[in-house]
């Protein structure tokens, strides 16, 4: 699903560090080492068709490399 972020990502937390994440490997192959999080936040987004709504969004980050892999894990409103 293609989406564009608009504004900043609210109530970011972590969900998983390190070993823990299950696409570790993939992610130090395609993106390089560093220390991998996975983290989710609220974000008001604008999908494919032009439509705006509010979603929960996950991604991975590192220190260095920045957010990678995002995608809509669900819609809030």
């Amino acid at each position: 699903m293609h989406f564009e972020v608009l504004g900043e990502i609210t109530r970011v937390e972590v969900i998983a560090v390190g070993r823990s994440i299950r696409l570790l490997p993939l992610l130090r192959k395609r993106y390089g080492s560093g220390r991998w999080r996975k983290l989710k936040g609220h974000a008001t987004v604008r999908l494919a068709d032009g439509s705006v709504r509010v979603a929960e969004v996950h991604w991975f980050e590192a220190h260095g490399i920045g957010k990678r892999k995002m995608r809509i894990k669900r819609f809030l409103d």
